[in-house]
């Protein structure tokens, strides 16, 4: 264990971490629960995202990372140190770690990350760009000089990239993704039933018979929460017609931006694209109907990878092996990872 290296997936909505060697050994939430009081974490992971949405008064329930970059410094800092312990043990663990960013991050969110991660006891952090990893998570060849596509749907953003030669040519990254899908879920619910519904009725609605492309078969779920005019409990069946209707809008700009990057994209690798097709990746890529629908809006062919939530904690995993890289500048190393601390 001593010296083993590691990845991470620091996701809006989920933490995972790959061990070398042993895959992904831990996937939870990317939740704390705060006292207000004391400022203590009351709780993390599963347990502070049971208490999401029925908590009292003296806790709050925070998630430290917001659309794919840190919101709250130290809450990060104790969720990925939190974690870490629980993957070491009480061994004492001096890892490597190649962790994954949106690739459009600043460099101070770039370096909020590194600091977050640095106080964990790591010799080495190492940043790999969120397409770059889900590409080589879905199995994809990215050292050739070919063009490949990958959309990765997360929880807090959407990033896409035309990727060549282990690097990206064309890239995109955009604040829509699963939370606003859970959004608008909830903006439809209270217009056109007069029901408040929380944030985790809305993503359940959404994993049980939400799609962005027409079912086959109507499906329905039924939703509680409190009328907006009486105060009371109430509840509402709705359906996958309904689901569609309020998550056809941000979904349609996810399909806006990847039309803007394949009309950026320069002629050869556009050639290659459509031959190939994309691959979508990520969480929120589950939804229903999301490779139909970008496949009709864009005119090429898009499949879901396989295991796709897992898709860039796998490729983060996949890229360990280049850290021994990242200081050789010899002729013929294409190194995925992108910057070294």
């Amino acid at each position: 264990m001593p010296g083993m290296d590691i990845a991470i997936d620091l996701g809006t909505s989920y933490v995972k971490i790959y061990l070398d060697g042993k895959g992904i050994v831990l996937r939870e939430p990317a939740v704390v629960a705060v006292d207000v009081d004391t400022d203590d974490v009351v709780a993390v992971g599963n347990e502070a995202y049971a208490m999401l949405g029925r908590t009292s008064q003296r806790i709050r329930v925070v998630y430290p990372l917001l659309n794919g970059v840190i919101s709250d410094f130290d809450l990060a800092r104790y969720l990925i140190t939190h974690y870490l312990k629980k993957v070491s043990g009480s061994k004492v663990f001096m890892p490597r770690v190649v962790v994954s960013v949106p690739c459009k991050i600043t460099e101070v969110e770039k370096r909020a990350v590194v600091d977050s991660i640095s106080s964990s006891n790591v010799r080495k952090i190492c940043l790999i760009e969120e397409p770059v990893a889900a590409a080589l998570g879905a199995g994809l060849d990215i050292s050739a000089p070919h063009g490949s596509l990958v959309v990765d749907i997360g929880g807090g953003t959407t990033d896409m990239a035309i990727l060549s030669l282990s690097g990206i040519s064309i890239s995109a990254s955009i604040k829509t993704a699963g939370n606003v899908f859970d959004d608008a879920v909830i903006k439809y619910v209270r217009r056109k039933y007069n029901l408040i519904i929380g944030s985790r009725m809305a993503e359940e609605a959404k994993i049980a018979i939400g799609c962005v492309y027409p079912r086959r078969e109507l499906l329905t779920h039924r939703v509680k929460g409190r009328n907006a005019m009486t105060g009371l409990p109430q509840f509402a069946d709705i359906t996958s017609d309904e689901m569609l209707e309020a998550m056809i809008e941000p979904a349609m700009l996810i399909v806006r931006s990847l039309q803007d990057i394949l009309e950026r994209t320069p002629p050869e690798l556009v050639g290659d694209v459509y031959e190939d097709g994309g691959v979508l990746t990520g969480g929120s890529a589950q939804i229903f109907g999301f490779p139909q629908l970008l496949s009709r809006k864009a005119k090429l062919p898009v499949r879901l990878a396989e295991a796709p939530a897992d898709c860039v904690a796998l490729g983060a995993g996949k890229a360990i092996r280049y850290i021994d890289d990242m200081d050789k500048k010899e002729y013929g190393i294409l190194n995925p990872l992108s910057a070294a601390y």
